[in-house]
């Protein structure tokens, strides 16, 4: 079993869906788990976590302000003396054609879902370096290793976690610091919830394991990323996805 006791984690945008499934996640191996969302959804989480006698508290801060996460972070250490564990899961979609695709549109994922990975991994490696130990973990998506009509602004900020995970990766190595991002496929959630079952019939049948995977699933491969047993793994991209991008 992993553990991760004495570990203090960030989870951005962890108020609900695959992001909280992380935080519960890290959470039940031992971590100290620091809530991040734009609203109250971070403290219900974290009050959640404290119902079951672990340590956790919430971080109300938009992190595409570089004040909020530069705040953010220094309480963080502030609180618990260190930070180990940097989970970006924060993002969004604005899914749209291109030729329709609005400058709001798009700055609003590239912000929310790339510009977040930037601010809060330079804030929480400042001390990550100080300590020689850090693991920090990106969710990516498929979309953003294949592409996806409609989503341009949703594919390029994916991608370019994938080439911030491995520039950093290869920065902060000697430092004792992995690097790794995580691309889900078709996890069900509050959006595949919402699809007709003939669309989730037609997305099931791209997938060879047949079926859709959970926020849990998107948990545990995090979870282990975060260990000591992935301690020789850096700068990869990890597909959960029953088998979709394989080649």
């Amino acid at each position: 079993m992993i553990n991760l006791a004495n570990k203090i984690a960030l989870v951005t945008g962890s108020g609900r869906g695959i992001g909280k499934a992380i935080a519960l996640k890290l959470s039940e191996a031992g971590a100290d788990v620091v809530i991040n969302d734009i609203n109250d959804t971070a403290e219900c989480v974290a009050e959640e976590i404290r119902s079951t006698g672990k340590n956790s508290m919430a971080a109300i801060a938009n992190v595409t302000s570089t004040a909020d996460v530069s705040v953010m972070m220094d309480n963080i250490v502030a609180a618990y003396g260190k930070i180990d564990i940097l989970i970006n899961n924060a993002g969004i979609t604005r899914d749209q054609l291109l030729l329709r695709m609005t400058d709001e549109e798009w700055d609003s994922v590239l912000n929310i879902d790339l510009k977040s990975v930037f601010l809060c991994t330079r804030a929480a490696v400042k001390y990550m370096l100080k300590q020689r130990w850090g693991r920090i973990i990106s969710i990516s998506s498929i979309v953003g290793l294949a592409g996806n009509p409609g989503q341009a602004n949703y594919a390029s900020a994916k991608a370019g976690i994938i080439g911030f995970t491995r520039a950093i990766a290869r920065e902060v190595a000697p430092r004792g610091i992995t690097a790794n991002a995580i691309a889900p496929g078709f996890i069900d959630t509050d959006m595949t919830q919402r699809l007709k079952e003939e669309q989730k019939q037609e997305l099931m049948a791209r997938i060879p394991l047949g079926y859709l995977g959970s926020p849990k699933d998107v948990a545990n491969a995090v979870t282990f990323l975060a260990s000591d047993e992935a301690a020789y793994i850096t700068g990869q991209v990890l597909a959960v996805d029953g088998g979709m991008t394989m080649v």
